[in-house]
């Protein structure tokens, strides 16, 4: 008698487990790595593509906040495509132009200056390969951040607010770029 109770309690879940397992396996063949090798194919990973991109030192007005940003995103964008290692024998180029711009979001008041700031990082890229040198990838991205300014008695918190914002805005534009270079490289578009 307590054999057609536990029976019908899974019975259920084993039919969920059923149809979850083999709507898997219907769908095992289209997966594919995107920063590894598929397995069985000899063709390059987008990791392999990435070590194969050379980037060149992004240029910026010397002794402006962009020259800065220049740097941050140049030393990114390094790490996130080759993650340390050195290109050798590059086959694309990542050109890279970068500015910057800042807008005020909330004013105080009674003094009249700013509490919160916005800081905007902006990324002109293109994907040239070498040998042609045809652009295969042309794009922007963007990334907003804010950082807030504690008061007239910190004179020094919002110069550290503000570059703590940069990077974290360099950072998130490095990685925009970085997927978008593996979508081409994985899918060609």
């Amino acid at each position: 008698m307590w054999s057609r109770d536990l029976l019908r309690r899974w019975r259920k879940p084993a039919g969920i487990l059923v149809v979850a397992c083999a709507l898997g396996g219907l769908t095992a063949g289209c997966w594919q790595p995107l920063y590894g090798k598929p397995p069985g194919v000899n063709a390059d990973s987008a990791y392999d593509k990435f070590l194969a991109t050379e980037i060149p030192p992004i240029v910026a007005v010397h002794g402006t906040p962009a020259e800065r940003i220049a740097v941050g995103m140049f030393n990114a964008l390094q790490f996130d495509l080759h993650g340390g290692a050195t290109v050798s024998a590059p086959t694309y180029r990542l050109v890279v132009n970068v500015g910057t711009s800042q807008y005020t979001a909330v004013l105080d008041p009674v003094t009249g200056r700013p509490n919160t700031q916005i800081d905007a990082v902006i990324a002109n890229y293109s994907l040239v390969e070498i040998a042609t040198n045809k652009a295969v990838v042309q794009d922007n991205c963007f990334a907003h951040v804010d950082f807030d300014i504690p008061g007239s008695e910190q004179r020094f918190a919002k110069q550290r607010g503000q570059r703590d914002a940069e990077d974290r805005a360099i950072l998130l534009a490095a990685e925009t770029i970085r997927n978008r270079l593996a979508s081409y490289f994985v899918a060609g578009t």
